[in-house]
């Protein structure tokens, strides 16, 4: 295995251990806290989408993921799955 191999590897295996996406993160969202609250804890949602007033936004990815059901921008409820 080349050096820049291992390196980018190496670069892969970190950057997933840092992911925001986990039980720790997970148990300090509350009901009542702000789109912006959850934002600057689990940094920019993968896919948002609502109307009228409710709105619905995911973190991750199909087998490991946070999502957070928000209504006028509070957070009403919020699921996660694969979390560590």
């Amino acid at each position: 295995m080349s050096l820049r191999s291992l390196a980018l590897l190496s670069f892969c295996v970190l950057l997933a251990a840092c992911s925001k996406i986990n039980q720790e993160n997970y148990s300090k969202i509350k009901a009542g806290m702000s789109k912006v609250e959850i934002e600057q804890l689990l940094g920019k949602p993968t896919e948002c989408s609502g109307a009228l007033g409710m709105s619905s936004c995911t973190w991750g990815d199909q087998k490991t993921f946070i999502s957070v059901q928000y209504a006028a921008d509070k957070v009403v409820l919020h699921t996660g799955q694969g979390l560590e």
